[in-house]
């Protein structure tokens, strides 16, 4: 048997950053669903949070995932979710682009309590501050 070990830290926005998320109580209803329906699928998140524009997730890929894929059904299924069950009154849809690394071992609690407490950072910070922010502690281009 093969032991692995490899946790993504994920972020996505809603399109055009459109705070569609913009209650607590609907927050944790998709939060709690995208944990559920992953773990269906075989995908272990190990937390789930974020704001009224975007969500973050801790994950640990299996031996036969990629994250190509299993941002894909994160997305693809949670956004129809919302929309089949009239979670808000517009068409809702995540953005195609997202950010996604590796967190070590050592800095799994550092993550942990990042996206924990979304809520308290985001009355500081914009989404746009941390997109930006992102960006530049990992180099994307």
């Amino acid at each position: 048997m093969s032991f692995i070990k490899i946790y993504i830290h994920l972020v996505f926005s809603t399109k055009n950053r459109i705070p569609f998320l913009n209650t607590a109580v609907l927050r944790v209803k998709v939060w709690k669903h995208i944990k559920e329906n992953a773990a269906e699928k075989g995908i272990y998140v190990d937390l789930v949070n974020g704001f009224s524009d975007h969500c973050h997730c801790l994950i640990s890929l299996g031996s036969n995932q990629n994250i190509e894929k299993i941002v894909q059904l994160i997305k693809g299924e949670s956004s129809f979710w919302i929309n089949k069950n009239q979670l808000i009154q517009e068409k809702f849809v995540w953005q195609d682009e997202y950010f996604a690394v590796s967190v070590s071992e050592s800095m799994l609690e550092w993550v942990r309590n990042y996206i924990r407490n979304q809520e308290v950072h985001h009355t500081k910070h914009t989404f746009a501050e941390e997109y930006l922010k992102f960006k530049e502690k990992y180099n994307f281009e």
